[in-house]
């Protein structure tokens, strides 16, 4: 630590009785690899030894940040697993510790009587409470309350963990015309927890699309519900979105949060970071814990792995980082073999050597690995801990093949190093970091295309953000020049057969595709065979440039939207088109035209969805039942009742108060339009069959009663 960085916070004193003490984790990616007969359980055995942990540290419970699973819809192996391990090691007969204070019944799964915290269920011995967002890998899929289910509400429901962040979208653009109007954003529900005299507010928000959550903060359309008296809280908000920024991927900002939240635990970046992090212009600070195992060979993975532990004591916490033994040991090493051979005295031509010299940098790559491993048994076992057997390591060497003229195949080389490593096939990384000369260039063919990861300028830092799927594939489908299916709607159903693992999604495409295509030269009568070259071009362009006209305004609920993603049951119901490109998100302003509106109601009529909302929204006459305020402005021409500047958050408190406001907004929860950089927080007036509040229940004692300012 230099002396201008101020230490990382600490508790200074305090009674154990009054300590809550949280395991933090994110991104365990279970069931990565699988298949691999050696890799297969990695994912699985460290989720193991992370609940070892809790149980060693004796916590209150356990937070998980997203992509606990690393697939949508994980085998049953895979699931069958999971759940085994949560029942053993987070059941039992010690007593738990945290005081709900919040309504058990907000986000229970609407037509059942059990809670949604799963210890307040009778039925159930919970010992060591899980609460969990989803990431961008087990996100919910289909859309609206009905359908937009992944496998943490399956583990919700089973009483294993707390599944928290999920709010629901419209089922599609066509019954949500304008979005501003009839989408409120994003309303985020906290779950109140005590210990003694220190008080827990705890919020989550699932994966949702980087440009959509950055559009939602700097619109004003982000609404937490705090208590009344939210400074006596340590509030802990957990996301799961990019950090930094990965072209053309955005990123959202880490000081957009409100200034009423203490610590932000981060997810979906896989680099190790636990110790807090202050943020420029903010009372917060951000813990980012990493992954819990290795799902690519990039320098982010080389760092070791942790788990955090989270001490709170009223307002003040500390962060412990936890490593994780069970992770097998990464070693990275980088060659430039030009410069190697000058160095070493060898022929770059002469396979042999080359081979030679690549093998003793694996091997030495190898050897560090195996001491890393012996120096984490020896410290283990002065903890007083068992000795592991040792892991096969995971090694990459990537090597700079500028003006090498060839070789060999990187596979075969790594066949030599099988039982020695755990990734033999992909030892060997061949890139070349210098631009050709300029004959070369204009002689590269489509199958070998110029790609921007090559340009010498950049480091190898930021060759590895630009290696993005929908960016290499946009570059390599960019060079083939196509004749009939354009490169904006080809790219995005590769993304999504990769990023969703939508095995239909290239097929569905390339059929529309081309019945778009045989519509088109129909229309044009009879065409020679000389001229169909030409008229195919033509249409793939005109085609490509309203696919991407479509995609920029986020209206493609009349033409993409019906054969596309969001229209089946596979959508993911987090994705919401926004044009990130616009500041003063002047498309969502637009009035919508009158016929546009009379066309999209008979789709309103068709998602009966719907209707389980505005039933919802319906208040009750329970005394204990959280009225909401709308501090919004309504439009930007409408001055009164404006949100006081100093109040950022809603409160939870005094039922009757704007009554006439909520009337106005209940039935399609307008939303501020705002696009003020500041965040705004107010009740939503929408409410679904998940994420809306449901009323309390008589039995509830020591429910917090929110009230606005």
């Amino acid at each position: 630590m230099s002396d201008n960085e101020a230490p990382p916070p600490t508790i200074r004193s305090g009674y154990q009785e009054d300590i809550i003490r949280i395991l933090v984790a994110t991104d365990n990616h279970i069931g990565y690899l699988e298949r691999d007969p050696i890799r297969g359980q990695d994912s699985i055995n460290t989720f193991k030894e992370i609940l070892q942990l809790a149980v060693k540290h004796d916590v209150d419970m356990i937070l998980l940040g997203g992509d606990l699973f690393h697939e949508n819809r994980p085998s049953r192996d895979c699931l069958y697993q999971v759940m085994a391990l949560l029942r053993e090691f987070t059941f039992g007969d010690k007593p738990v510790q945290l005081e709900l204070l919040s309504n058990p019944d907000d986000g229970r799964a609407e037509g059942y009587s059990f809670p949604a915290v799963n210890y307040e269920d009778p039925n159930l011995n919970v010992a060591i409470p899980v609460f969990s967002i989803h990431g961008n890998h087990d996100d919910p899929q289909g859309a609206g309350p009905e359908g937009a289910l992944c496998a943490l509400d399956v583990l919700s429901v089973s009483g294993l963990i707390n599944y928290m962040g999920k709010f629901d979208l419209p089922l599609s653009s066509a019954s949500n015309p304008n979005p501003v109007e009839s989408d409120p954003g994003i309303s985020i529900r906290p779950v109140l927890l005590r210990k003694g005299q220190t008080r827990l507010g705890l919020y989550g928000v699932g994966n949702v699309k980087d440009a959509r959550m950055h559009f939602e903060l700097r619109s004003n359309r982000v609404r937490m519900y705090m208590p009344s008296d939210k400074e006596d809280w340590f509030n802990v908000l957990v996301v799961h979105q990019n950090r930094v920024p990965h072209p053309p991927t955005p990123a959202v900002p880490e000081g957009l949060f409100d200034d009423c939240i203490d610590l932000v635990v981060w997810g979906h970046e896989h680099d190790c970071r636990i110790v807090p992090e202050p943020v420029a212009g903010r009372p917060y600070h951000v813990t980012q814990p990493g992954s819990s195992v290795a799902t690519s060979l990039g320098e982010g993975e080389g760092v070791e792995k942790h788990v955090a532990l989270l001490q709170i004591h009223n307002k003040e916490f500390e962060l412990k980082p936890l490593p994780l033994r069970t992770v097998r040991p990464f070693m990275l090493g980088d060659v430039f073999l030009a410069e190697s051979a000058e160095e070493e005295g060898f022929d770059v031509s002469d396979q042999i050597a080359v081979g030679k010299f690549l093998r003793a940098r694996v091997n030495a790559l190898i050897d560090q690995a195996n001491q890393l491993w012996d120096e984490r048994n020896a410290h283990a076992v002065e903890e007083g801990e068992e000795e592991l057997p040792r892991m096969l390591p995971l090694v990459r060497l990537k090597v700079d093949t500028t003006n090498v003229p060839a070789m060999s195949n990187p596979i075969r080389f790594g066949q030599e190093f099988t039982g020695r490593i755990a990734n033999p096939r992909d030892v060997l990384s061949f890139h070349r970091s210098k631009a050709r000369s300029a004959a070369s260039r204009t002689a590269t063919s489509a199958d070998q295309p110029e790609l921007s990861i090559d340009d010498p300028d950049l480091t190898t830092s930021e060759k590895l953000a630009k290696v993005r799927v929908q960016t290499l594939v946009q570059e390599y489908l960019a060079a083939q020049e196509l004749q009939v299916l354009g490169e904006a709607g080809m790219n995005e159903a590769i993304r999504m057969f990769v990023e969703k693992d939508d095995g239909w999604a290239i097929q569905t495409h390339v059929s529309s595709a081309l019945r778009a295509l045989m519509k088109g030269v129909q229309e044009n009568g009879e065409v020679d065979e000389e001229e169909l070259d030409d008229v195919l071009v033509k249409l793939k362009e005109q085609h490509n440039q309203e696919y991407l006209e479509k995609a920029k305004t986020g209206k493609t609920g009349k033409g993409k939207g019906k054969a596309s993603a969001p229209a089946d049951s596979d959508a993911d119901s987090m994705l919401m088109d926004v044009d990130a490109g616009e500041e003063d998100g002047s498309d969502f302003d637009e009035p919508v035209p009158p016929p546009k509106k009379k066309k999209a109601a008979p789709a309103k009529k068709a998602a009966p969805a719907k209707k389980g909302r505005g039933k919802k929204a319906v208040a009750s006459e329970s005394e204990e039942v959280m009225e909401l305020d709308e501090d919004d402005d309504e439009e930007d021409e409408a001055p009164p009742k404006v949100a006081k500047k100093t109040n950022r958050a809603a409160v939870l408190s005094q039922p009757a108060k704007k009554a006439p406001a909520k009337k106005t907004t209940s039935t399609k929860g307008k939303a501020s339009s705002s696009g003020q950089g500041t965040l705004s927080f107010a009740p939503s007036g929408r409410s679904s069959t998940r994420a809306a509040a449901t009323r309390a229940k008589g039995k509830m004692a020591n429910v917090v009663e929110v009230d606005s300012d």
